[in-house]
């Protein structure tokens, strides 16, 4: 993995859960990593299906390894958010490729 391919700034959010002011829980993110990573396929589909039509965007980030990344985090990319559906290991712990979907409209 080379540095200079590594020139896109992602982040690692963490969901958790707090208590609001009346002591309700609500679902919050917490930043885990801001990460340098190198944006290898970006793909846009539209489907029909519960929702009606709508238009999902797949990306794919490879990045340097970090560990504890999980299917419940979420990457934030170019003020989006995306849901990861897939998360790869490259070599031993060397780098991970991580398989992320767009969330929300």
């Amino acid at each position: 993995m080379q540095a200079g391919k590594l020139d896109r700034v992602i982040e690692i959010q963490h969901p958790t859960t707090t208590l609001d002011q009346y002591g309700t829980p609500t679902q919050g993110w917490t930043k885990v990593a801001t990460m340098r990573a190198q944006l290898l396929a970006f793909s846009t589909d539209n489907r029909e299906g519960q929702r009606g039509n709508t238009t999902d965007k797949t990306v794919t980030f490879r990045m340097r390894w970090l560990d504890g990344v999980t299917l419940e985090d979420r990457v934030l990319y170019d003020g989006q958010a995306f849901k990861i559906i897939q998360i790869k290991e490259i070599g031993r712990r060397v780098g991970l490729d991580l398989i992320v979907e767009r969330v929300g409209p």
